[in-house]
C-alpha cells in the first residue's frame, strides 16, 4: 500500500464536533501537524470528512 501525508492546514475551531472528532483520530491535534497513513478507503473516506481542514500530498 501508497503512504499519504496528512497535514492540517486551518484551525478546528467552530468546526462541528464530528470534524473535531475526525481530526482527533487521524492523529492531528495541532496546526501545521503532519501524519503519515497507508492509502487505505478508511482514512481517505475521513480525510474527504475534512478535506477542507487539510492538505493531502503523496509520501
Amino acid at each position: 500500500m501508497s503512504k499519504i501525508k496528512i497535514q492540517q492546514v486551518k484551525s478546528r475551531i467552530k468546526c462541528p464536533g464530528v470534524q473535531k472528532r475526525t481530526l482527533d483520530a487521524l492523529g492531528l491535534h495541532k496546526m501545521h501537524q503532519i501524519v503519515e497513513h497507508e492509502n487505505t478507503p478508511n482514512i481517505l473516506g475521513m480525510v474527504k470528512t475534512v478535506h477542507h481542514l487539510v492538505k493531502v500530498t503523496e509520501a
